[in-house]
């Protein structure tokens, strides 16, 4: 794990706006104390009813703040102004779908008894103090994942942000405490990675929760694993694209466009290979190429980022695909592509391409369809474009995910499970599953 500084550096231009001092080891244990004493008091006096009130203050506060918030996350990450404003509204619905809802999914659960007097009953109850790493490409509404349902289950959040993000880790903390959170119930720290570790290792701590790369991933589940600690991971993805069949040519291309683009391409769960049927796909591929690099240009959230894309495209290239783009990198800013003749052996077809290039591939039938689908260490979503409802539920069915979206993108919501099979990690965040993973299914049998 290497250190890290935070900072705001504005992506289009490059020019660093502020920076932020790391926290010393005394703050950051500070901070893990102030959780815990919230946890022993706060979430033990506490109703669930209570505590939604709250998450519920924190929707509204997102609501009446979202033209601040987006033009934060604008200037950390690059993100356009209306999409950082979705991201805010979409953020605001998770919190009031966590107040709505939090009471119902924490009830007691009475068992039915196979044998025997009495009675059996499951409690929910919260698990502590939980550690949050947050990444980058969206600093409102992955936070909102992770902290609408853990504080409305009572479990208290030391959150650790990405280093270009510390003016929304700090913008997200007072509206907590401005919600009427009391303090050490959400607490922000700017830690080293060396101080992560010691976080996830003190007994007070009882989770952690990452959203991240595949390497950052494996180091915090090796050290959580040495502590037994409790862990979700939500981590990179290559979801793949099927276009087996359609009626409307255009749509489908748009849409192809709308999951590849979505947050400049920087979304783990983006579509990234496109898999189109041989019937499809001459039609296709000029109007999804020509629909792509048309797409209005955005920084990408980083120089950096910028480069590592450079770089895997590059290595493609030499290996045998072919590029269509048009223009070339400037610091952060990266020109949308379309690479194809990938063969399943090129570092392409099992890497991530974190940016506004797709891979376009084509099938022969429904079987190859499936198999390029799954040619990957990734298994986080996918899409699934075709007019056979039947097939969709087959191939639905075939395909190794997390999610598969049959004919939509952009059809997550606040009440639909987000997560991951094979490298793109473990657990679930959102709907009843997001505020399953960090409480104590307790059993509480009564004889008589």
């Amino acid at each position: 794990m290497t250190d890290v500084r935070y900072a705001v550096v504005d992506p289009s231009s490059g020019e660093e706006v502020r920076s932020y001092p790391t926290f010393s080891d005394e703050e950051v244990l500070g901070a893990v104390g102030k959780a815990h004493d919230a946890f022993q008091q706060w979430s033990r006096t506490t109703t669930v009813d209570d505590r939604a009130a709250l998450v519920r203050r924190v929707s509204e506060l997102h609501t009446e703040r979202r033209q601040e918030l987006a033009a934060t996350i604008n200037r950390e990450m690059g993100k356009p102004i209306v999409d950082a404003l979705g991201e805010v509204d979409f953020s605001a619905s998770i919190y009031e779908y966590y107040a709505d809802n939090a009471p119902a999914f924490l009830a007691d659960e009475p068992l039915a008894l196979l044998e025997g007097e009495g009675s059996a009953v499951v409690r929910r109850r919260p698990l502590g103090v939980l550690l949050g790493i947050m990444p980058w490409n969206f600093p409102a509404y992955q936070v909102a994942r992770f902290a609408g349902p853990n504080l409305a289950a009572g479990n208290t959040i030391v959150l650790k942000h990405a280093p270009q993000c510390p003016e929304s880790a700090a913008a997200l903390e007072a509206i907590f405490r401005d919600a009427g959170f009391p303090e050490g119930a959400y607490v922000n720290v700017y830690a080293t990675n060396e101080q992560v570790e010691k976080i996830i290792a003190d007994p007070r701590v009882q989770g952690v929760s990452l959203t991240g790369s595949e390497r950052a991933g494996a180091a915090v589940a090796e050290i959580a694993g040495r502590h037994l600690k409790k862990v979700v991971l939500e981590l990179g993805g290559s979801d793949p694209f099927l276009v087996l069949s359609t009626d409307d040519l255009d749509a489908t291309v748009d849409a192809a466009v709308a999951a590849r683009l979505d947050n400049t391409g920087q979304s783990c769960n983006a579509g990234k290979r496109v898999i189109v049927h041989e019937s499809l796909y001459d039609d296709f591929l000029p109007k999804f190429t020509s629909a792509l690099l048309a797409a209005s240009p955005a920084p990408l959230s980083s120089e950096t980022a910028a480069l590592r894309l450079e770089q895997q495209v590059s290595d493609a290239v030499a290996q045998g695909a072919s590029l269509a783009t048009e223009g070339e990198r400037r610091g952060a800013w990266y020109p949308p592509g379309v690479l194809t003749g990938i063969t399943p052996g090129d570092d392409a077809s099992h890497q991530e391409l974190f940016g506004p290039v797709a891979m376009v591939f084509k099938v022969r039938d429904e079987d190859e369809a499936v198999a390029v689908a799954n040619d990957t260490p990734y298994g986080l979503g996918s899409y699934v474009f075709t007019t056979d409802a039947a097939q969709a539920e087959r191939v639905a069915e075939r395909i190794d995910a997390g999610m598969v979206f049959v004919n939509g993108v952009g059809a997550e919501g606040a009440e639909l499970p987000f997560g991951g099979v094979k490298r793109s990690g473990f657990g679930r965040e959102l709907g009843r599953s997001g505020i399953e993973e960090f409480v104590n299914k307790k059993l509480v049998r009564t004889v008589r």
